[in-house]
């Protein structure tokens, strides 16, 4: 077999092999401490969405101004994620305060 030919058949594998691959990607939603119930459950739906289609999901809840009073609001919103999505996620960073950011990371189980 000459070496044309190979380096033929390697590339048409590695080409084969990169439409088999999935890339995760990060996606993030972003809330605030102060979010009504109707605005959660579209943010709750999306994440679903993103988590069974094998991305990650950074939940971010930001504190504006005097916000930052109601830090156990958002921890409580962050944990109440984590109870609902349980089923179809795993946490991989628990909820943190950085900043003014209060953040949260998800991924798929498998």
């Amino acid at each position: 077999m000459d070496y044309g030919k190979y380096r033929f058949e390697q590339k048409k594998k590695e080409k084969e092999m990169k439409k088999k691959q999935h890339i995760i990607q990060v996606k993030e939603l972003t809330l605030t401490p102060l979010i009504e119930e109707h605005d959660y459950q579209v943010k709750l739906k999306k994440a679903k969405e993103f988590l069974i289609r094998g991305d990650k999901l950074k939940l971010t809840v930001k504190f504006k101004g005097r916000m930052i009073a109601y830090s156990e609001k958002g921890e409580a919103i962050l944990n109440r994620f984590i109870e609902d999505l349980q089923d179809i996620g795993i946490v991989e960073k628990q909820p943190k305060l950085e900043g003014r950011n209060m953040i949260l990371v998800m991924a798929p189980k498998k």
